[in-house]
């Protein structure tokens, strides 16, 4: 009852703030009704201000009488907010402890749910994946080939997809993303089958150098094989050999059947498929061909194959150090149309003759001016013989290969003539060492015997002769004339140079020059040797018609004229020296009584001097003894017919006369 009391006290009190709420409502809407009459707002205050008051006695009665009831409401409800808590914690409780009793079911009933709707999608999964399955393996088929790289069965793979399978499942969008990539794939394998086109460019780029090297050995091998072969031949020819059976065994090249087995096992012949993958190529050439776009690969393929002949045609700048800056040179161009061989026998079309005949026109040209602008720069007569060893194997494995190589053997000419200038310039350094570190003293001997066996121990070596200029694609004959001609530039030009540099250098000394002449006497004696010596090694005898002569005779005579002119020449120097030291007083009163010391040092000097001139000819003893004597008349007689000489005492003219005597006397 006191809670209900509470309740409609509240009430009232709310409606006691509604009726002054429509009050104030009121004031404001009969304010305006008022605004015309005089005093109104004042009269209207009033009115309002008695209207309050009793609001407010009513106001103030029902709260008194309502005091008491609406404090014990509060004290009610005080009561029973601890009541109302527990009975919300029971609530509370009960309610988790059946939302925890009907989870389970609640699950089990989603499950339920979820396993129906699967069973209905499995069922209509299944019936769609039985048109799927097939195009899905192909597809998978498909991924696989390209994995595996088998491109051409992809390429069939995704025909039989594009045809047959995809169209039966279109309206699938995967489907539809399926031939959208189909097209993609095509050009993936293009891409995929160009790169392995560029690795496998870039890997026969790599191994050319080994692919040359192999194709240069067996070339050398095989020249090697042949020579021994034709040796043989001519051994069998001059004497048969007969097996048990009475029959030949050469039956393989003029080898015995059981030789040649041997050296087949103990020759591994390598070809280039040895030495590099060549599917790469197969397979690009395979796979743009059934795309249609065969042209393409070709040309690319051509191109590319130019650009590196252009790089493996550019030396090194320090190629011509070494031999083997050379051989690497030379190594990389046969591995390259070694494989351009290749190519052109294992595939049809990629590349033809006409344009492997175009690389080579265009390298052999490249070739020539190369070697001939870095074989310039060699000075060693060794290197240039190695570079012409290489030249004639290039030549020889490239003409196993079928190019044409006859413009390299007018290269081994230019190669063979620079071979001899630079052995000439070798040689020309060795005599000049030869002759610079001479002592220009004799060999001293006791008799002829003696003289004969210090003689035999210097005979001609044949590895510097057959260096002048001997090569094997020549006759006996050519070989011959080469090596005389050779051998004459060899003395007519550089040790004929080399005699008279060393005559006219002005430490060489009579003593110095009477050697020189009996030097080269005894060489001019031993050109008959070297004559020998030369038709042993050709086998062509001197007397043939054409036969060369060799120059070696008057190489050393115009030497030894030269020597002797130069005796005659530092003679009359000498006998100048001791005349510049004559001092005479031509005014004085009276001879010495004997003659000049100048003259008397002079005499000494053509004493010792002609002791010397004992080891020449005759002739050129006797030649430089009237020159010596000539010129010493012709400078006394320029002594006193000097224009500076004003006036000759008695005394002067009697002491010049005892220095004439003296000279007739000796």
């Amino acid at each position: 009852m006191g809670q209900f009391v509470s309740v409609t006290l509240i009430f009232e009190t709310i409606k006691i703030y509604g009726t002054l709420n429509c009050c104030m409502l009121y004031v404001k809407k009969n304010v305006s009704v008022y605004d015309d009459q005089p005093n109104a707002h004042k009269r209207f205050m009033e009115k309002l201000d008695a209207r309050i008051r009793n609001h407010d006695r009513e106001i103030e009665k029902m709260c008194n009488f309502h005091h008491q009831g609406f404090v014990d409401a509060i004290t009610e409800l005080l009561k029973v907010r601890a009541d109302a808590e527990k009975l919300m914690g029971q609530v509370s409780d009960t309610n988790r402890r059946l939302q925890d009793a009907g989870r389970e079911v609640t699950a089990q009933t989603e499950e339920v749910i979820r396993c129906r709707i699967q069973q209905r999608n499995m069922a209509t999964t299944v019936e769609k994946l039985q048109l799927c399955i097939p195009v899905l393996e192909m597809y998978s088929k498909l991924k696989e080939q390209l994995e595996s790289k088998r491109y051409y069965s992809a390429l069939k793979t995704m025909e039989q997809l594009e045809n047959i399978y995809i169209p039966r499942v279109s309206q699938y969008r995967f489907c539809q993303i399926m031939a959208e990539t189909l097209p993609k794939l095509r050009e993936e394998i293009k891409e995929i089958s160009m790169s392995d086109l560029k690795d496998f460019l870039e890997s026969i780029r790599k191994h050319s150098d080994k692919i040359g090297e192999t194709a240069m050995r067996q070339a050398q091998q095989h020249r090697t094989f042949n020579s021994e072969v034709q040796k043989q031949v001519t051994l069998s020819c001059a004497k048969p050999l007969y097996g048990l059976n009475g029959r030949t065994p050469l039956h393989h090249n003029g080898l015995s059947t059981e030789a040649a087995d041997e050296e087949e096992m103990d020759e591994e012949v390598l070809t280039a498929q040895d030495l590099v993958d060549f599917s790469p190529v197969y397979r690009c050439l395979h796979i743009y061909t059934v795309l249609g776009d065969r042209e393409t690969f070709e040309n690319y393929y051509r191109k590319q194959r130019k650009k590196q002949a252009r790089l493996v045609l550019q030396p090194q700048s320090n190629m011509h150090e070494t031999v083997e800056g050379y051989r690497k040179y030379f190594n990389q161009i046969v591995g390259f149309f070694v494989v351009e061989d290749h190519i052109l026998h294992a595939t049809q079309g990629l590349v033809t003759r006409a344009f492997t005949d175009e690389l080579w026109n265009m390298a052999l040209s490249k070739i020539i001016a190369v070697l001939r602008t870095h074989s310039s720069y060699c000075s060693d007569p060794d290197l240039v013989l190695e570079l012409k060893n290489l030249i004639v194997i290039f030549a020889d494995t490239l003409q196993g290969y079928g190019f044409p190589v006859n413009r390299l053997f007018d290269l081994l000419f230019e190669v063979r003539d620079q071979y001899n200038e630079t052995l000439l310039k070798k040689w020309a350094l060795v005599f000049r060492d030869i002759f610079e570190q001479d002592n220009y003293s004799p060999i001293p001997v006791e008799n002829e015997e003696e003289y004969k066996a210090v003689v035999s121990r210097f005979p001609f070596h044949d590895a510097e002769i057959e260096k002048v200029g001997i090569n094997k694609i020549f006759i006996s004959t050519e070989i011959d004339d080469m090596l005389r001609k050779s051998t004459n530039l060899l003395l007519t030009r550089t040790l004929s140079s080399c005699l008279q540099n060393l005559i006219k250098k002005p430490h060489i000394g009579l003593t110095e020059l009477v050697q020189i002449i009996i030097n080269t006497t005894h060489l001019e004696y031993a050109c008959k040797y070297l004559e020998d010596f030369i038709t042993n090694i050709t086998n062509v005898s001197p007397e043939t018609v054409h036969t060369t002569r060799l120059y070696g005779l008057s190489t050393f005579k115009d030497a030894r004229h030269a020597a002797e002119g130069e005796i005659y020449t530092k003679l009359n120097q000498k006998i100048d020296e001791f005349i510049q030291l004559a001092d005479y007083e031509w005014g004085m009163a009276e001879s010495d009584g004997r003659a000049s010391g100048y003259l008397m040092d002079l005499i000494n000097f053509l004493r010792s001097t002609s002791q010397v001139f004992t080891h020449l000819p005759g002739k050129v003893a006797q030649t430089a003894c009237m020159s010596a004597c000539k010129h010493l008349a012709t400078s006394l007689m320029q002594m006193l017919l000097d224009t500076e000489l004003k006036q000759i005492s008695m005394g002067a003219i009697q002491q010049f006369n005892l220095d004439v005597i003296q000279c007739e006397r000796e």
